[in-house]
């Protein structure tokens, strides 16, 4: 017991790291073709590691107990020189084992840089800001902001740029990471054969607010998708003037606040301004990471500073609570696929 506290600080970084399992970001439980090569690979480099691990640990603990010093044996070894047939074993495993981790290494990464396109293919072009994401949709005409929506068994090609300071893309469940850098394009692609939500996050130190740059892959059927893409790129007249009469004061309020830097059903925005907002009452968080309900919100609006380091968003704690209240009214009724 007396040296337990030698472990102690051990302890603490197991814990510490074990806490790091947000949102299940892990690469261990692929979801898609390309994470299964990466994850292959993984293992196919891990195997060959502790194989060598096990030999050479054997081939010593075999010599340390064959050659030891046994006492009163005091003479000195006959002296040899270097046995041709071990050099030749010695020096062959080692290529023998590069070569099966070489092969597989460059067929899937010739495999993995393949982004050639074709009429089945959806193309999105994904750039990182301080601190959020911006996923525009060419072939389809429409973007959106934090929430990137893709069809199912869809071959997805990315286009990876940055609008500041360099970012990194990174899906663990569907892909590996790809940079974000300012001027430069980079390209992958992933393909999703299930339905579900995959979490992703920047992991490039790009600002203050950096660990708080997440976003969410949301697959779904290909029938799903296309109606949220019509709802995007043609949405309800409602999403631009409500009906309902605290959402059409929301709206008001929207309008002299807002929509500068954010666009709803493709009016309104800028290129450096914020997210698109048509579906942002689709989402499950707000500003990536927030948990989605009214309070959360109302401080958001009134003080993101304080919410997210760093971001660029002005606070508007200006707003009276009625005013508030309906421009939040007016957010969570920007919906562009039926409830369920």
């Amino acid at each position: 017991m007396k040296n337990l506290w030698r472990v102690l600080p051990f302890s603490f970084i197991l814990l510490f790291l074990a806490g790091c399992g947000k949102q299940n970001l892990t690469a261990l439980d692929p979801r898609g073709p390309v994470a299964d090569m990466q994850h292959s690979l993984i293992g196919l480099s891990l195997l060959i590691m502790v194989f060598v691990i096990v030999v050479v640990a054997a081939i010593y603990v075999f010599v340390l107990i064959r050659f030891r010093e046994k006492p009163g044996d005091n003479h000195i070894p006959e002296q040899v020189e270097g046995n041709k047939n071990l050099e030749i074993i010695w020096t062959a495993i080692p290529i023998l084992l590069l070569i099966i981790l070489a092969v597989p290494n460059v067929m899937d990464t010739f495999t993995l840089a393949d982004t050639e396109t074709d009429d089945d293919t959806l193309v999105v072009n994904v750039t990182g800001h301080q601190f959020w994401w911006e996923f525009e949709y060419p072939d389809l005409e429409i973007t959106a902001g934090q929430d990137l929506y893709i069809p199912t068994d869809t071959r997805i090609v990315f286009n990876l740029e940055a609008s500041d300071v360099i970012h990194s893309f990174w899906i663990p469940a569907l892909a590996g990471k790809q940079d974000n850098v300012p001027g430069i394009t980079n390209d992958m692609w992933i393909e999703a054969p299930e339905e579900g939500v995959y979490f992703g996050k920047c992991t490039e130190l790009c600002g203050e607010a950096h660990w708080l740059m997440d976003f969410k892959v949301v697959a779904v059927d290909p029938d799903t998708f296309d109606e949220w893409a019509q709802g995007m790129a043609e949405p309800d007249s409602e999403l631009i003037e409500p009906t309902e009469e605290v959402a059409a004061e929301g709206r008001e309020v929207f309008e002299q606040n807002c929509l500068a830097c954010h666009a709803v059903g493709g009016e309104g925005g800028n290129p450096q301004g914020g997210p698109d907002l048509t579906n942002f009452g689709e989402r499950t968080v707000i500003a990536g990471f927030m948990e989605y309900d009214d309070e959360s919100l109302e401080a958001w609006i009134r003080h993101p500073e304080e919410q997210k380091p760093g971001n660029l968003m002005p606070g508007f704690d200006q707003l009276d609570d009625d005013e508030m209240d309906s421009l939040i009214e007016y957010l969570n009724s920007l919906k562009v696929l039926d409830d369920e």
